[in-house]
């Protein structure tokens, strides 16, 4: 292997994590760029193109086993142009030929390795590629050697090939005109008939093994929890309010019981290996917390069960210790591997977070033994059979909540609040110990995309929780986002010692903007509106399909990118799309706008297609869906901000699950004047008898204000 400074390639320059990771490999890497597009042209090369980033645990295997090979490093440099892409800062890359990957191979992942002809179009593609023949999978090497001999033999069909395969996609990405009526409840209860048989009733989520946390599945759920009026009968839309509600809270109970919950430090790992949320893939998300933390909050207002809000500050408190940027933006991720030891190389993925039963009893003496029923430690280690083939955590455990507080106390003979105390006095010495550990890599890129879920996250926590931290960290988010990221009226993707030099693309819009829209019913500070309402100009200028409808993730004009693509699939990040139509919705709502409206239907609508074939891969476009056909609903208090009766009405309203309203103050001045251009039936509204009022109103209609908190819970209730 070569060492860590013999080679220096052409990543040292560049300010991406991942990038850098891979600066001293011998292969000859080139970021994406015209310097290498031209390279591969005048030296007729084909171009070997990987893509990862920097917390990919199959990303650092791949590296050590062959890029930082010597030989396997020549022959890539002799027969290819080597390009690195950080799919974090290059989403409209990734996308691009993850489309191919996934067509031509049926899965894909990352590392993806493809392999282009030296106008960008693919002809070859996988992910991980083993250095040996190795369970199915062909070695990296002989890949190279099969593809350079065919380039060497036969150039003509490869690139034959490749001309067809490009002007497939394209026409896959072009998509198809919205339909002439947007979805409705069809879609709704469709979405909810395919998740009630993907659920699993004993563990939680929906199929099998891996599982991911899925949020935009829990938004949607929990929406349906409180779905009102668009049931086939009065009896059956109880029943499905009750399913949605028990598949949504069942499955968030589990995975926050689960290993892929960090019991010690707070937070949630990407995913788990297995079905039980045990194992996880250790590697910590910004976006995970935003979007999970949220979904937790929501919980909480639906059933007022403290053990909801406990998880959701647990998450939201450790983004705020470890992924927090002193300036204000949010880091990216924490890496799943990391050293074993100070000093060493040996290296394992979830290192910084296992346990031995013997480090558990040192640690904590007399409370290991409660501590080790509670969490399932076992001598052996607590891997369940088949979760853990490479027997990394033989011997290790991986903490799981395996009993109830309640449990603990009758087997302990100890009250609830003892059994409590004990756990967190445990918990808190097991996070001292393992903070002498080398912690993982943190990926210290602030992605605007990413920022803005997590504005929303804690925007909302704010008002649920009555949290003054969580509205701080929110403004400050914002704050450096609108100093840093936002320049000549567009947005920058990234920032990493200075902004990068890629610009936004339709999800940092769309999520920005969500976020502002929650911070300003956070803070009413119309600020946030204002650059609301630019940020979606911007982003319908330059992303807007005006022939199909729905956003495109890039700008037109791209030399770089063989096609736009459109993402109509709500995974571990929302769809720009499914964004963008919520937001336009509430936009209307703000500013009485037909345009907001028209364009948030015609986006939904553009969706038909997918919706109608697949409806629970879209559900947080069917979030948007589910609010199109809900009456318009304002709450507006008015009243001083920081009134004590002002506060004490906002409190009822941010006590209650309605997602599908909005909240305004009227403050009497600056604010309330920048709305009421608006709005108009807002410029009127005003306190009685010199009290907080509180305004309920649908379609602009207002009921009889009201200035006595109970009456407002009241009204609230229907």
């Amino acid at each position: 292997m070569a060492s860590k400074t013999q080679f220096t390639n052409r990543l040292a320059k560049e300010k991406s994590p991942y990038l850098l990771q891979h600066q001293h490999n011998p292969v000859n890497w080139m970021p994406w760029g015209v310097e290498a597009f031209a390279r591969a042209k005048k030296e007729g090369k084909p171009i070997f193109l990987s893509i990862g980033y920097s917390t990919c645990h199959w990303c650092h295997v791949m590296a050590h086993e062959s890029f930082e090979d010597e030989t396997t490093a020549k022959y890539m440099n002799e027969n290819f142009v080597c390009i690195k892409v950080d799919r974090e800062e290059r989403p409209d890359v990734d996308k691009v030929y993850m489309t191919f990957v996934q067509a031509t191979t049926g899965s894909g992942g990352w590392p993806m390795s493809v392999w282009l002809t030296p106008d960008l179009k693919p002809f070859i593609g996988g992910t991980y590629f083993p250095p040996q023949d190795r369970g199915g999978r062909p070695s990296f090497r002989n890949i190279l050697t099969r593809i350079a001999d065919g380039w060497k033999n036969d150039r003509d069909s490869i690139v034959k090939h490749g001309d067809e395969v490009a002007k497939q996609l394209n026409e896959m990405a072009a998509g198809e005109a919205s339909a002439a009526e947007k979805p409705g409840r069809a879609s709704l209860y469709g979405a909810l008939g395919q998740l009630v048989k993907r659920f699993d009733a004993e563990h939680g989520g929906f199929g099998t093994s891996p599982k991911f946390p899925q949020p935009s599945i829990m938004n949607f759920l929990l929406r349906m929890s409180v779905r009102r009026g668009l049931g086939a009968t009065a009896e059956s839309e109880e029943t499905d309010r009750g399913r949605s509600r028990k598949m949504a809270l069942f499955t968030l109970e589990k995975m926050a019981a689960g290993g892929m919950h960090d019991h010690v430090g707070g937070g949630f790992h990407r995913y788990s290996v297995d079905t039980y949320w045990h194992i996880p893939h250790f590697e910590k998300m910004l976006y995970d917390q935003a979007q999970l933390s949220r979904a937790y909050v929501d919980a909480f207002q639906l059933t007022h069960d403290a053990r909801w809000e406990k998880i959701a500050r647990d998450v939201l408190d450790y983004v705020l210790r470890d992924m927090a940027d002193k300036d204000g933006g949010f880091y990216s991720a924490e890496d799943a591997d990391s050293l074993l030891a100070h000093g060493k190389p040996e290296h394992g993925e979830g290192a910084f977070y296992v346990w031995t039963q013997t480090e558990i009893e040192s640690l904590l003496g007399a409370e290991a033994a409660l501590f080790k029923k509670f969490y399932g430690v076992e001598t052996v280690g607590n891997a369940p059979v088949g979760s853990d083939p490479m027997k990394e955590f033989t011997g290790k455990n991986t903490l799981i909540q395996r009993l109830t507080v309640s449990a603990a106390a009758k087997e302990f003979k100890k009250s609830e609040a003892e059994i409590e105390a004990s756990l967190a006095a445990s918990r808190t010495k097991l996070f001292t110990e393992r903070a002498k550990r080398p912690k993982p890599h943190l990926d210290d890129k602030i992605i605007t995309a990413w920022n803005g879920l997590m504005i929303s996250a804690l925007a909302r926590a704010a008002q649920a929780l009555d949290e003054p931290r969580y509205l701080a960290a929110a403004q400050r988010s914002a704050k450096f986002l609108r100093e840093n990221l936002w320049r000549d009226g567009a947005l920058i993707r990234s920032f990493r010692h200075g902004p990068a030099n890629v610009a936004a693309f339709a999800d940092d819009y769309a999520a920005l903007i969500a976020g502002l829209l929650d911070l300003y019913e956070a803070d009413f500070d119309t600020a946030w509106l204002q650059w609301a309402g630019e940020l979606q100009a911007k982003m319908d200028a330059q992303f807007y399909d005006k022939e199909h409808g729905g956003y495109f993730q890039t700008a037109p004009g791209a030399a770089d990118i063989l096609f736009r693509t459109k993402e109509d699939y709500d995974g571990a990040e929302p769809a720009p799309s499914s964004l963008a139509a919520a937001n336009l919705l509430r936009l209307a709502q703000l500013t009485d706008s037909k345009d907001f409206r028209e364009r948030a239907d015609r986006t939904i609508a553009s969706a038909a297609t997918q919706l109608d074939r697949l409806p629970s891969a879209m559900t947080q476009m069917l979030c948007a869906v589910d609010a199109s056909l809900a009456k318009p609903r304002q709450i507006v208090i008015a009243g001083k901000p920081d009134a004590a009766d002002t506060k004490a009405l906002l409190r009822e309203v941010r006590a209650v699950f309605s997602p599908n309203q909005i909240l305004l103050l009227a403050d009497g001045a600056e604010n309330q004047k920048w709305l009421g251009a608006k709005l108009e039936f807002f410029r009127s509204v005003t306190t009685v008898d010199g009290m907080a009022t509180a305004y309920v109103c649908e379609n602009f209609t207002c009921q009889a204000p009201v200035t006595d908190p109970v009456k407002l819970r009241q009204l609230l209730a229907h």
